[in-house]
């Protein structure tokens, strides 16, 4: 009998330098490609681009 667990693991390939993935790093073939990945997210690079306005903040009920 196979596992096919592992056997998905390895054809997944790590979305940053595209080596066969390491399950102990989940979808990332090494700890350097999961801490470019966050880096990625920290920076705001993997954004929805949008048309709506920034946010601002509302105005503050004590001036009123």
């Amino acid at each position: 009998m196979s596992d096919t667990n592992s056997s998905r693991a390895s054809a997944r390939r790590c979305p940053i330098c595209g080596k066969p993935t390491d399950g102990k790093h989940g979808a990332f073939c090494s700890a350097r490609c999961q801490m470019i990945d966050l880096g990625r997210w920290l920076k705001g690079d993997y954004r929805v681009p949008t048309n709506e306005p920034p946010e601002t903040s509302p105005p503050d009920e004590a001036e009123e």
